[in-house]
């Protein structure tokens, strides 16, 4: 274990749909007064996504990123981790937009394709309040998330003219080959930063032996990196509580569980926030400062962003 951990706060994502809770984060205004709860109950880090604020659904709009963006930047000195997964079905280009128009110190980089599938939800939710929600859901038994290595090239390439980092999302094992690849060619540079996704249908699954084999073969492909966990679902809290045992960071949000507890849902993003936290301070562990998480990551700074 280490002395700090840095604290992610996944605000709103992609994943969920506004049905599945009613806490769940829409426009500009609320995304961003979210983040900013959460940086004050020890979030250092907010992983940000847009939706149309009429609607919900994800979108990739470069005002409604501005305004998320120059809101969160005006209350606090956050680190923003901008996504490039989108919404599920945007084009690369679209994608990257984010990177290319606002330069900020940190983002989601896609570390391969993957079966993401979301369809199984409809076998728990049939009520909703938009049209588009079932299915965007429903689509997804038949969709590809794709990373292939010349888009991922062309990533590496975009986020190295920004000097921003990238926060590698390693959903599967094979993934972990795939940077490995992409340091060797020298598309990206040591040290890297790696999130590992769990839970996600098509991905691996999240379970304690899980996690220290992709530990353990990261460090065998990667040699010295920087990892965070975050899991989708009700393994939330068990498995980030194992992420800081071996030394690793943790990401929460109404993004990856809608639940503070068994049964209990989540009224904020916030409230995720403070339970880690308190995990953490059990075992001796600090939250990291944002100041102090540029350091460990290496970030270029808030001075360097384009927003």
């Amino acid at each position: 274990m280490k002395n700090k951990v840095i604290i992610t706060a996944a605000i709103t994502g992609s994943i969920h749909t506004p049905s599945m809770s009613k806490y769940l984060p829409i426009n500009p205004k609320d995304i961003a007064e979210e983040a900013v709860k959460a940086y004050g109950e020890g979030a250092a880090v907010c992983h940000i996504h847009v939706r149309d604020p009429q609607t919900g659904q994800p979108i990739s709009n470069n005002d409604l990123y501005s305004e998320v963006l120059s809101r969160i930047k005006s209350s606090c000195d956050m680190v923003v981790c901008i996504t490039t997964g989108g919404g599920l079905g945007m084009t690369a280009q679209q994608r990257l937009i984010p990177v290319t128009t606002f330069k900020p110190e940190l983002a989601s980089f896609n570390a391969g394709s993957i079966n993401f599938a979301l369809f199984h939800a409809l076998d728990k939710y049939n009520d909703f309040k938009y049209d588009w929600e079932p299915k965007y859901l429903a689509m997804t038994e038949d969709f590809i998330f794709p990373n292939t290595f010349k888009s991922m090239k062309e990533f590496a390439n975009t986020f190295n003219e920004c000097n921003t980092k990238p926060e590698f999302e390693v959903y599967d094992s094979g993934m972990i080959n795939n940077i490995a690849f992409m340091i060797n060619k020298e598309h990206v540079k040591k040290p890297v930063y790696i999130q590992f996704v769990m839970g996600v249908l098509g991905g691996i699954t999240p379970s304690s032996e899980n996690l220290i084999f992709l530990v353990d073969y990261a460090k065998k492909l990667i040699g010295d990196f920087e990892f965070s966990v975050c899991v989708a679902g009700r393994a939330q809290f068990p498995i980030c509580t194992q992420s800081l045992l071996l030394g690793g960071n943790v990401r929460v949000g109404l993004e990856d569980n809608l639940y503070l507890e068994k049964g209990v849902a989540a009224k904020s993003n916030a409230e995720q926030v403070a339970k880690i936290r308190r995990i953490a301070k059990e075992l001796g562990i600090d939250p990291a400062t944002s100041d102090e998480t540029r350091k460990i990551l290496g970030l270029k700074g808030l001075s360097e962003v384009n927003y």
